[in-house]
């Protein structure tokens, strides 16, 4: 896959000392990101990285992620701005290491030919980050639209639910 903001990083090449790495998304990047993740405009990316190899190849990443961008207002479709600002934990995974699974692991990033693409892993953390419902100040839903009574083809059937 090529991604809009890739940062290809081998992992064999992170020094014993460890590394600090600053990404930040250029104009192109980020307008080919904003089209990929449904914004109306990214106005910054940015993150600062601390990568320290780990057991068996791997590297620990940590950090910080911050973000700018425009959204879409779920109602009035006005643009809506939202700030992103995110711890980073990730571990890139050498080929071969199995990813782990634990609730307060960091992320496993897998690696393909000794590298790992800590831009498409941005990206993809940007994602999860960004609001997916976001709503202008004011902005109200139609009368109706908000209450707790069911809709839907299923509506009538929980009707005959018994207290």
């Amino acid at each position: 896959m090529n991604s809009e903001f890739s940062h290809r990083l081998l992992l064999g090449q992170v020094p014993a000392a460890g590394l600090d790495l600053r990404l930040e998304a250029g104009p192109a990047e980020r307008e080919a990101l904003a089209r990929r993740l449904g914004l109306l405009v990214l106005h910054a990316l940015v993150a600062d990285l601390r990568l320290v190899p780990d057991v068996e190849g791997a590297v620990r990443v940590t950090g910080r992620m911050t973000a700018e961008l425009d959204q879409e207002c779920g109602i009035t479709l006005a643009p809506v701005r939202q700030s992103v600002a995110e711890g980073v934990a990730w571990r890139l995974l050498p080929e071969g290491m199995e990813p782990t699974d634990g609730e307060h692991d960091p992320d496993d990033i897998e690696s393909e030919q000794g590298a790992a693409d800590l831009g498409e892993a941005l990206a993809q953390q940007l994602s999860l980050a960004i609001d997916p419902y976001p709503r202008a100040p004011g902005a109200e839903l139609p009368e109706g639209l908000g209450d707790q009574e069911a809709h839907g083809p299923f509506a009538s059937l929980l009707k005959l639910k018994r207290p």
